[in-house]
C-alpha cells in the first residue's frame, strides 16, 4: 500500500479498497496486453489496489489481460468483475444457471480461484432478484465470490434486492456502481439516497464524463482526431451544445479555484461521503499518475461551498 493513497473498507465486508480504483474496460480494445500491463504496474505503484473489469469488456479479453497482469500479485489486488451483459445472443442475463456459468468463465479468464466483488452488471427484468441472489449465495458459500454488488440499478431495484436478501437470509449487495459526475447528477435524487439508506458503498464510473470533464473537448471546436469522441458516435452524441456549454462554465470555475477541470471533477466526487472509490479509466501510466495526483489536494469547505453555489445555478 502507498502512504499517499487512502483506503476504506466497504460496508459490511472485510474488503479494504483504494479510494481510487482502476477501470479496465480499455484492456483488449484501446490497449493491447503490453500497454495494459504497464497501466496495471503504474496503478499498483501509485497505491491502487482495486481493479474493475467485466466479462463483456472486449468479450472476455479484459479479464484475461488483467488476470495475466496481476499474476504473482493476486494478494495485492481486490478484483471486481461483472456478469449479465451480453456475451452472445444466448449468454446474458441473471438466470441462476447462467450466473454460475458466467462466474466459472470469469474465474478461468482471470486465472484466480475467487472474485472479490461480483457485480450484477445490469438488472434483468425477466428473472426474479431472489433467484439471482440464490445463485450468488451458492457462489459465496463455495468460496468463489467474496461479496456481491449491483451496477446500473434503480433506487427501487436496490431496495428490492436488499429487502429480498434480508427476508431470505441471502448475501446482500454491498456496493453500487453508478454513473455520477459534474455533468450527470440525476442519481443524486434517488439512487444515492437509496445507497445511503441501505448502506451500499457508491462507486462512480465515468467520473470525467468519458473525457468531457478534461477540458479537451470545447464548444465550437472539432473533436481531436483519433479521440474517443471522434471515433465513437455513442460518445459524440453526449457532447451536446448544452453539455459543452456547461463544460465552458466549469472551466471558468476551475480557473477561479486554481485547479485543472479534471482535478476539480475528481476531487468533487472524492469529497462525497457516500463514495468509497472513484473509478478511473487510464490509457497510459502517465494518466494513472495524473489522476491519482488530482486527489492529493482535497477540496476545502470554502471550495466545496463555491462549487455547490455554482451547481445550484447551472
Amino acid at each position: 500500500m502507498s502512504p499517499t493513497m487512502q483506503y476504506v473498507t466497504l460496508p459490511g465486508t472485510d474488503l479494504s479498497v483504494s479510494t481510487v480504483s482502476l477501470g479496465c474496460n480499455n484492456f483488449g480494445s484501446r490497449l493491447d496486453a503490453a500497454q495494459s500491463r504497464a497501466v496495471v504496474d503504474a496503478a499498483l505503484e501509485h497505491g491502487i489496489t482495486f481493479f474493475d473489469t467485466a466479462d463483456i469488456y472486449s468479450t472476455g479479453e479484459s479479464e484475461k489481460i488483467l488476470g495475466a497482469a496481476l499474476a504473482g500479485r493476486r494478494d495485492d489486488a481486490v478484483i471486481a468483475t461483472k456478469f449479465g451483459g451480453p456475451m452472445s445472443e444466448t449468454d446474458r442475463g441473471s438466470a441462476p444457471d447462467y450466473v454460475r456459468r458466467a462466474c466459472e468463465a470469469s474465474l478461468r479468464r482471470l486465472g484466480v480461484d475467487h472474485i472479490d466483488l461480483y457485480y450484477q452488471h445490469m438488472p434483468d427484468p425477466d428473472v426474479p432478484i431472489a433467484d439471482t441472489l440464490g445463485a450468488l449465495d451458492e457462489l459465496v458459500q463455495a468460496g468463489k465470490v467474496r461479496h456481491i454488488a449491483c451496477s446500473n440499478s434503480s433506487a427501487q431495484q436496490i431496495a428490492a434486492a436488499v429487502d429480498t436478501a434480508r427476508e431470505r437470509g441471502l448475501p446482500r449487495f454491498v456496493a453500487a456502481q453508478i454513473e455520477w459526475n459534474l455533468l450527470e447528477r440525476k442519481v443524486e435524487a434517488d439512487i444515492v439516497p437509496a445507497c445511503e439508506e441501505h448502506e451500499l458503498a457508491v462507486i462512480p464510473y465515468y467520473p470525467l464524463a468519458a473525457g468531457l470533464l478534461t477540458g479537451k473537448y470545447r464548444k465550437g471546436s472539432a473533436f481531436p482526431a483519433g479521440s474517443r469522441f471522434d471515433k465513437s458516435d455513442y460518445f459524440a452524441a453526449t457532447a451536446t451544445d448544452e453539455a459543452l456549454s456547461r463544460v465552458e462554465n466549469l472551466l471558468t470555475l476551475a480557473s477561479k479555484l486554481d485547479r485543472q477541470l479534471s482535478e476539480l471533477a475528481l476531487a468533487w466526487l472524492d469529497a462525497r461521503p457516500q463514495i468509497a472509490s472513484v473509478l478511473i479509466g487510464s490509457a497510459s501510466p502517465a494518466q494513472v499518475a495524473r489522476n491519482v495526483s488530482h486527489l492529493r489536494r482535497p477540496l476545502d469547505e470554502d471550495e466545496l461551498a463555491m462549487i455547490d453555489t455554482f451547481l445550484a445555478n447551472n
